[in-house]
């Protein structure tokens, strides 16, 4: 599976089938450029125009929201229902967790998460290998929110999404409050890198993709 961050919260996954997956897809008004790849599946976790823009995507993919529990393309597909914010959706509305489970692993996409997680949510979302999760806090949970909600799901990979980089103007922290005092981080020397089962590491990594402009 080669997985590759395109920005905030989009990540374009791409499994051992050479099928297309797309988290999260932004309009390009806010900075980042999108995937000119053709798409087969896209998971959208709420409606804003940063999560959810659908326009421009190549091919006729298939558009995942809400609570579903959908096998295609011989992946399955769990939306998990959650808030944007702390008060239940009183100020930013709905969000919904994916669980991906492809290439005898399973990912997890927070999209836009405000609040940590309910017992009922942990177990719905039972074991991961990759999470995504924003750590820029502002709109979502904060850093530290982050640290705790990595340590309720317990995955091996975390991949930190939706943080201030160069190319966007909002204000959100930048990816280094977040790793400040963390160990066990790699590195990656682009904004993509490939992963199977067999090596996932044995305890928790950070994987770092820097944005490529």
């Amino acid at each position: 599976m080669k997985i590759k961050w395109l920005g905030h919260s989009c990540f374009l996954i791409t499994n051992q089938r050479g099928i297309n997956i797309l988290t999260d897809p932004f309009d390009t008004t806010l900075g980042y450029t999108m995937t000119k790849e053709k798409i087969n599946i896209i998971t959208i976790s709420h409606e804003h125009y940063d999560h959810n823009n659908t326009m421009g995507i190549k091919g006729k993919p298939t558009v995942l929201k809400g609570a579903v529990h959908r096998d295609t393309h011989k992946m399955f597909f769990k939306g998990i229902p959650s808030y944007h914010d702390g008060a239940y959706g009183k100020h930013r509305g709905i969000n919904t967790i994916f669980v991906i489970r492809a290439d005898e692993m399973v990912l997890c996409h927070l999209g836009d998460l405000g609040h940590l997680l309910e017992d009922v949510q942990l177990t719905e979302i039972g074991q991961v290998d990759v999470l995504f999760v924003p750590v820029g806090g502002y709109y979502t949970i904060s850093y530290q929110q982050a640290d705790q909600v990595i340590a309720q799901i317990k995955p091996k990979i975390v991949l930190p999404m939706h943080y201030k980089t160069d190319a966007i103007k909002w204000s959100l922290d930048p990816l280094s409050v977040f790793l400040n005092k963390k160990q066990n981080i790699k590195i990656v020397e682009n904004n993509s890198f490939e992963i199977d089962q067999s090596s996932l590491p044995e305890e928790t990594a950070i994987y770092v993709l820097d944005y490529i402009i």
